[in-house]
């Protein structure tokens, strides 16, 4: 079935600035509350949230078999299991619908009522229940910069790390949309010197800039999903912010891995951005070299050409960037991370979310952490505003963005942004 949605020619009746992340072509997937109190399923063109309830019901969808409620509830897991025929039906239904030549719903001001509202009348929520999250570690860069710094600098990677996309399992529960600010969590750490551990706030908060993927139902309990046949499970990608606390994590990740210091939040862009609507953006990754086991080798263009950032905006002050990357750097690929994650026969369900790891460029400038761009906190950023910064401070707001570009469209993900706030005190 053609993707019809992604015909760079066509323009919506709706408004669209140039360099908007939201033209047609893009139709991304979320969830948000009206000005009524109504959660509902929704995209976005432009500046105006477009809700999918309310166009259901005045039956837009006619001839797409969808349940009667399939876009009144307050989570796309239902929608994502549908699968890739109906994910592309509505897509391209949706592109239809808002399409400057088409006067069904441009010219009906009743339904349009209903139906549109500007961006800064809704609130966006989590887009998905996310049952089960996994944490990958697949930047060869990143890894290499946090072996040579942690360990010895000749081996920086590990045997292992060339031959399996390495991941741990996350915590769901706190992870949490765009806005919601983020305390400082309390933890044990070792200081420099000591052989007794402290409890107390942590002191080196951390971003990891990363992307996710969301999955729809991959398999039974037992069933392996091929490396080429992984991309048909995967509905699209948010932003992630995988927040760390480096103290707590140098003291507590041997023997086991990743804990406290990664589950107290996790940041994610509330817009899901469809594989379709990625699709004019493949590009080859990087080269795997040893070749990867059989169930891990694939061909052709698997990587994604999309463009981040991060920046840093302290309390009452402008923002200052402080990170350029890109997701084509990733060494393993989201294909070769979900083929592995079901090697074993582990089950995937719709909602799932699979992080990328951190995305750090071959370049100082597009490390993609802290630890990284002051390597250890050696050599602080100077903020706009002429501060320093080692890690991210109480009140820093943390903004990472996402776009693809080429010369027909530009397709991105809008931001995640996040405010560290210290400890949580109970009243």
């Amino acid at each position: 079935m053609p993707i019809t949605a992604n015909n760079p020619n066509r323009k919506s009746w709706l408004a669209v600035a140039p360099e908007s992340d939201f033209p047609i072509q893009n139709i991304p997937f979320g969830v948000f509350l009206t000005k009524d109190d109504v959660i509902t399923i929704g995209t976005r063109i432009g500046d105006f949230a477009i809700d999918l309830g309310a166009l259901q019901a005045l039956n837009y969808f006619a001839g797409i078999e969808l349940t009667d409620d399939m876009f009144m509830q307050d989570t796309l897991n239902d929608f994502i299991s549908d699968g890739k025929k109906t994910w592309r039906l509505v897509r391209n239904r949706i592109a239809d619908i808002f399409d400057e030549n088409n006067p069904e719903l441009r010219d009906n001001e009743e339904d349009k009522e209903q139906v549109i509202y500007h961006i800064s009348d809704v609130e966006m929520q989590l887009p998905v229940q996310i049952g089960d999250y996994t944490d990958f570690y697949s930047s060869r860069e990143h890894a290499t910069n946090v072996g040579k710094m942690f360990r010895d600098p000749e081996n920086a990677l590990l045997p292992n790390w060339l031959h399996i996309p390495v991941g741990y399992h996350g915590r769901s529960s706190s992870i949490v949309p765009s806005g919601i600010p983020v305390h400082r969590p309390m933890g044990q750490t070792l200081p420099a010197g000591e052989n007794t551990p402290l409890f107390g706030p942590s002191r080196t908060i951390d971003f990891e800039l990363e992307m996710a993927f969301i999955t729809t139902d991959a398999n039974i309990m037992g069933e392996n999903i091929p490396v080429h046949e992984a991309e048909d499970y995967i509905f699209g990608m948010v932003l992630l912010n995988d927040w760390s606390a480096r103290d707590i994590q140098k003291w507590e990740y041997v023997p086991l891995g990743p804990f406290l210091a990664k589950n107290f939040a996790t940041s994610i862009s509330p817009w899901i951005v469809t594989m379709d609507a990625l699709e004019p953006f493949r590009t080859k990754g990087p080269k795997q070299d040893p070749t990867p086991l059989p169930y891990l080798q694939q061909k052709g263009k698997h990587a994604f050409d999309i463009n981040l950032s991060v920046e840093i905006k302290p309390e009452n002050a402008e923002s200052t960037m402080v990170c350029h990357s890109n997701f084509k750097y990733m060494y393993w690929s989201m294909s070769q991370q979900l083929a592995h994650h079901t090697s074993n026969g582990c089950r995937v369900n719709s909602g799932d979310m699979m992080g990328s790891g951190t995305i750090s460029g071959p370049t100082p400038d597009s490390f993609g952490s802290m630890l990284e761009l002051t390597w250890g906190g050696k050599n602080p950023i100077k903020l706009k505003d002429g501060t320093e910064r080692k890690f991210i401070n109480d009140n820093d707001t943390v903004i990472m963005k996402g776009f693809c570009k080429n010369a027909d469209v530009r397709i991105g993900f809008g931001e995640v942004s996040s405010k560290l706030l210290p400890p949580f005190v109970r009243s």
